[in-house]
C-alpha cells in the first residue's frame, strides 16, 4: 500500500499566513490522484495547521490520518497508529466544512430566525445554500478508529429538576468491532428558550473510556445548575427555568437525546 504524507508546509498556516482557498495544494491533489489510479490502497498522511477542505479526498481515499504539526516524536507516533500497534483515539476540537463558502461553520452556533427542519437538505426561504448541505464534512469531536462503538440507553434520573439539585444522564457504549480501543463520550446541553439566544448544543462533559471487543460500560455524568447558567441580558450569570436537551454520543452531530424541565 501506499503512504502519502500531504498536506500543508509550515509556512501556509499561522501567523501572517491566512488562506482564501484551504484545499490540499493542487499539485498535491495531482499526486493523489495518480497514486490513487496504481490500484493500491492509500493511506493520506495528512499534516495541517487548520481545517481543511477534504471533501474530495474523504470521498476518493480509503483513509486520512490527520496529524496536525506535530514535535519530534511524530514520526514514532504516527508508525504506532499506521502499523496498528496503537488504536487512535482522537476527536477534533475544530470543525471540517464540506467547503469554503460554509465558513465560519461551529457546532455551538446559534439558532437563526428560519431554521431548516431537521432531515431537510434543503427550502426556500430557510437558513441553508443552494449548492450544498449545512452539514460540516466532520464535526466538533469526530474522529474513527480500528473499531466500532455502539450507544443505547440513554437515560435520566428524572425528567425535572431544580436549581439546588442534579441529574444523573447515564448512557451504554459498546465496542461492536474486533479489537480493543479507547473512546471519548461527549455531552452537549441545549437551553432551549432563554432571555438571549442560546447555542444549539454545548459541549457539557466528556470521559474517555477503555473497551475490550465486545465489552459494554455504563458512563454516568451529572448534571447541576451550574452547567445551565449564562451570562442574561443584564450580565448576570444564572439559570433560568424552562426545557432544555440533553445529548450524548461520539461526536456532536451522532448523538442519543433526551429531555428535562428546570423548574
Amino acid at each position: 500500500m501506499i503512504v502519502a504524507a500531504v498536506g500543508e508546509s509550515a509556512e501556509m498556516s499561522g501567523e501572517a499566513s491566512s488562506r482564501t482557498e484551504i484545499d490540499i495544494p493542487e499539485t498535491q491533489r495531482e499526486l493523489i490522484e495518480a497514486l490513487l489510479k496504481t490500484g493500491k490502497p492509500v493511506i493520506l498522511v495528512l499534516f495541517t495547521g487548520r481545517p481543511l477542505v477534504l471533501k474530495w479526498e474523504h470521498e476518493n481515499v480509503p483513509a486520512i490520518l490527520n496529524v496536525w504539526f506535530a514535535g519530534s516524536e511524530a514520526g514514532d507516533a504516527i508508525a504506532d497508529v499506521l502499523f496498528g500497534d496503537v488504536n487512535p483515539s482522537g476527536k477534533l476540537t475544530t470543525t471540517f466544512p464540506q467547503n469554503v463558502g460554509q465558513i465560519p461553520i461551529y457546532y455551538a452556533h446559534k439558532n437563526t430566525g428560519r431554521p431548516l427542519a431537521e432531515g431537510k437538505w434543503f427550502q426556500k426561504f430557510r437558513s441553508n445554500y443552494l449548492d450544498v448541505s449545512n452539514e460540516p464534512l466532520y464535526p466538533f469531536g469526530y474522529g474513527l478508529s480500528y473499531t466500532t462503538y455502539e450507544y443505547s440507553d440513554l437515560t435520566l434520573s428524572s425528567s425535572e429538576m431544580k436549581s439546588t439539585d442534579s441529574i444523573t444522564v447515564e448512557v451504554t457504549v459498546k465496542n461492536t468491532g474486533t479489537v480493543a480501543g479507547k473512546e471519548v463520550v461527549q455531552l452537549y446541553i441545549q437551553d432551549l428558550v432563554g432571555s438571549v439566544t442560546r447555542p444549539v448544543k454545548e459541549l457539557n462533559g466528556f470521559q474517555k473510556i477503555a473497551l475490550q471487543p465486545g465489552e459494554s460500560k455504563q458512563v454516568t455524568f451529572t448534571i447541576t445548575d451550574k452547567a445551565l447558567k449564562f451570562y442574561n441580558y443584564e450580565l448576570q450569570w444564572k439559570s433560568e427555568p424552562g426545557e432544555f436537551k440533553v445529548y450524548v454520543g461520539g461526536n456532536s452531530r451522532d448523538v442519543k437525546e433526551a429531555k428535562f424541565i428546570l423548574k
